[in-house]
C-alpha cells in the first residue's frame, strides 16, 4: 500500500473513530481526520513492529482496518484528555 493509501485508510479510520467516539473533539473535523490519517500510521507501525503482523500488503485486510481504527481510537482518546476542555 502506498502512502496515499494509508492516507486514504487514515481519514476513513478517523471518521470511524469519531462515530465510535461522539462528542465535542477540540479540533473539530479537522483535528479529527488529522488524528486518523496519523492514527492509521501508528496503528500500521505498531501492528507491524510488535505484533508481528505487517499490514502494508493490502488496502481490505481486516488486520490493516483494525490496526489503523485502533490508532485512531487511542490518538483521539489521548487527544481528548490532554487537550478536552480547550473548547469550553
Amino acid at each position: 500500500m502506498t502512502v496515499i493509501g494509508w492516507i486514504i485508510l487514515g481519514l476513513l479510520a478517523g471518521a470511524i473513530a469519531k462515530l465510535l467516539l461522539p462528542g465535542r473533539d477540540p479540533g473539530g473535523f479537522i483535528g479529527t481526520t488529522l488524528i486518523g490519517i496519523a492514527g492509521a500510521f501508528i496503528g500500521g507501525w505498531i501492528s507491524a513492529r510488535w505484533l508481528d503482523h505487517p499490514v502494508t500488503k493490502h488496502f481490505y485486510d481486516t488486520a490493516t482496518w483494525a490496526s489503523a481504527i485502533g490508532g485512531a481510537l487511542v490518538l483521539l482518546i489521548l487527544y481528548r484528555i490532554l487537550f478536552g476542555n480547550s473548547r469550553d
